[in-house]
Formats: structure tokens, sequence, C-alpha cells
């Protein structure tokens, strides 16, 4: 008995650890800006109608992207990153904070 409420209490302790520890990276708000100064040209953000490229309302919802990958946040940093289709690279572009903040941006429509 007493090493079940020893491993419940260890796993609890773990669970709350792990919960402050990662903040959750990126500010949706900062990513908006960058969003409206460089995504929104080619894409909605309030839709998911087809601008010049895929609209992005519910897109962490989605069973799937267009490229048939689930939208994870490492598969559409991947599409950020390296762009295709038309749409540039922006790797190099925009920092790793601008795209933390773009992310977490998506995640909000």
């Amino acid at each position: 008995m007493k090493k079940g409420i020893i491993a419940t209490s260890c796993l609890a302790a773990g669970l709350m650890v792990a919960a402050y520890a990662a903040p959750p990276a990126g500010d949706a708000e900062k990513g908006k800006a960058v969003f409206e100064d460089n995504c929104a040209v080619c894409h909605n953000a309030d839709s998911d109608e087809k601008k010049i490229g895929p609209g992005l309302k519910g897109l962490f919802k989605k069973e799937k992207l267009n490229n048939g990958k689930k939208p994870t946040e490492a598969n559409i940093r991947a599409i950020i990153n390296a762009g295709g289709n038309g749409m540039p690279a922006y790797s190099d572009m925009l920092s790793d904070e601008e795209r933390d903040n773009v992310l977490a941006y998506l995640k909000t429509l």
C-alpha cells in the first residue's frame, strides 16, 4: 500500500514539474503581427478559403495538411522553414522567436 501511495505521489509531483518546467513557446499576439506582415498576403487567417495559399483557420484542428501529413507543430514549422509550392522559405527570413510566435498564433485560429 505504501509503495502505491509513494508511486502516485511521485507521479503527481513529476507532472506538476513538467507543467511548470516548459512554458509554451511563442507569443500569439506577437505572432499575429508577424503573420500580418509576412503571411497575410497569401493566407487567410479568418477562413479556410484559399487566397494564394491555403486558408489557415482551424489549421491545427484539421485531420491532415495539404501535403498529407498531420498538422503538428513540427510539420507546420517544417513548411514555414522550407516553403514550397510558391511559398518562400522563411528559415532565413524569420528568427526562431518569430517562427515560435507565428506557430503560437496559428494555434489560436
